[in-house]
Order: structure tokens, then sequence, then C-alpha cells
């Protein structure tokens, strides 16, 4: 496969991934903003959520205030972010119409149609959109994305550069929503375990579609110990740390199946996965959730790169 085209598919898997999180970002916001907090009343939760997403400085170069009107302008509609759900699902359809060749037809309308859908979304008022229509919306026109991958796409390595896409990004973007709730919006150490603490982490839980999940994979209360290790460590959970970058290793074995010798981006994304198979919950709170979240977002980072130069950067056929 040509170097250009498993550069388009596998920033195909990133921005849908991308767009899917945006949304899910704005609806974390909107829902712990409703929880009181009885020390110091409702706070301003959005803050964090910008600080989460990775596109701070380019909106405070727009804005003077992080409220949930601003948020939702600049992480869903504003072209200028190039995080934003309307510039990654535009970018996902441009990607896939330079290789529509190597995309189904059931994929490309997918893209397609979602690309039209956004459009005619931006020519509405805004005082008619209401966040959760934008977010429903968003989290269902990216299921049915990657449900036509599943279901139509050849297993080659166009799907597997497709998938790795998909499956890094979730793993960065599950970290980064983690580190939303244990970072920047729980007021104080103070909280830890109270019913306040206990009640953002069920409203992630939920924003994240897999609170009825770890129901089942551990019942009963929901506290911080569970949760970390639900989305950090359980290989059963399609969201956890573990099963993205699992997911990412198996599709980086699969693809390097037609190349020549193991690559840099193998040997990067199996240690790291190894010293996350080694991570017991404890060991991720003695050195800090948040200290622990941006070393993962790292060294997914450096996977990427690895990535890019093994595969993307022209230098293979």
């Amino acid at each position: 496969m040509l170097s250009r085209t498993a550069e388009n598919l596998y920033w195909i898997g990133r921005y849908v991934e991308r767009a899917e999180t945006m949304a899910r970002l704005l609806e974390v916001g909107e829902r712990i903003s409703l929880v009181p907090n009885a020390a110091s009343g409702y706070r301003n939760e959005w803050e964090s959520i910008l600080q989460a997403s990775g596109v701070a400085d380019g909106f405070w170069r727009k804005y003077d205030t992080p409220v949930q009107r601003n948020l939702e302008s600049y992480l869903f509609f504003d072209r200028s972010n190039a995080s934003s759900v309307a510039s990654c699902l535009e970018r996902a359809r441009e990607n896939a119409r330079v290789v529509r060749t190597a995309l189904t037809v059931q994929v490309w309308d997918a893209l397609n149609t979602g690309f039209q859908e956004l459009r005619a979304l931006e020519r509405e008022a805004r005082s008619d959109l209401p966040l959760s229509r934008l977010t429903d919306w968003t989290r269902q026109r990216t299921a049915l994305v990657r449900g036509t991958i599943e279901t139509s796409q050849l297993r080659n390595d166009g799907y597997f550069f497709l998938k790795l896409g998909e499956h890094l990004e979730r793993a960065d973007n599950t970290a980064r929503l983690l580190d939303v709730k244990y970072h920047v919006l729980l007021p104080s150490v103070d909280y830890v375990g109270t019913g306040f603490d206990n009640a953002q982490w069920a409203t992630l839980l939920r924003a994240l579609s897999v609170h009825r999940s770890f129901n089942w994979a551990y019942g009963g209360e929901v506290n911080v110990s569970k949760i970390a290790d639900f989305l950090i460590l359980n290989p059963a959970c399609p969201r956890s740390l573990r099963w993205c970058l699992q997911s990412a290793v198996d599709d980086l074995d699969r693809i390097a199946h037609g190349y020549d010798g193991t690559t840099a981006a193998q040997n990067r994304a199996g240690t790291t996965l190894t010293d996350l198979k080694k991570t017991h919950v404890d060991n991720i709170f003695a050195e800090g959730m948040h200290e622990f979240l941006t070393r993962f977002i790292d060294s997914v980072a450096n996977v990427n790169s690895s990535i890019q130069a093994d595969y993307l950067s022209g230098n293979t056929g």
C-alpha cells in the first residue's frame, strides 16, 4: 500500500474518533455543571473541559470567557480549531474522498452524508440547537461510520490502518476524559470518596456510554478505585487504556506481516502495553493519577510519531 493511502486511512480513523470525543467532552461539561457543589455552589467546569481538550491556546485567542456557549462554538463548529467536531468530520471526509477506491461505497456514503448533515446543522439558528442534539447526532453519525467499516471493509492493511488510527485516538481520548474528572473537576482532595466525587464519576461513565458495563463488571458502589481499574486496566472494557493499546498493538502486528521486520512503532506500543499489564491501580494512585495519565498521553504521542516514520512518511511502498 502506498504510504499516502495508508496515511489517509489512518487519519480517517483518528478524526472520526476525535469528533466523537469532542462531543463527549461537551456532554461531560454540561452534565457535571448541573451537579451542585455544596461547599462552593455551582462551579464553572467548562474551563476544565477546555484544558482537557488540548486546544486551550486557540480558544483564548478568540474568547474571553470559558462559558458553555463559547465552548460549544469552539469545540463543535469552529473550523479554525483543528480538533472541533466540524473540522474532524470535514477532514475525515476529505481524506476519504482522496482514497475512495480504498473504501467501500457504504463507508464513503456514511462519511459524506454525515458531512452534508453537518452543513445543514450549521445553517440552523443556534437557538434551535440544544447541546444534547449536537452530541447525540455526533455519536450516532460516528457509530454509523464505524459500523460500515466493520461490516463492509476487507480485512487487509487498509482496514488495519483505519482501526489503528481509531484505537490510538481512543486511548489518548480516554486518558484525557479521565484527567478532566480526576485532575481538574474535583475542587479539593477533601472531596475524594464523597457523594459529590462519586456523582461526578457516574456522570463520566454515562458520558462514555459504559455505565451499565461498569455495573456488570464491578457492581455495587461507584468509587474512584473501581473506575480507575475499569477505564485504565480492564482488558474487557472497549474504552480502557489497556484494551485500546492492545488493539493498536494487534493492528500493528497485522500490518507488519506485509512489511519486512519489526518496526519502532511496534516496539514502542508493545513496551507501553507491557507497562500497563504490570500496573496495579494502587501504583497509579501512588504515582498520581494526573501524572500517570500525562505520561500515558506522551507515550501514545511517541507511538504516533513512530507510525508516521515507519509507514506514513513516504519511505514505504
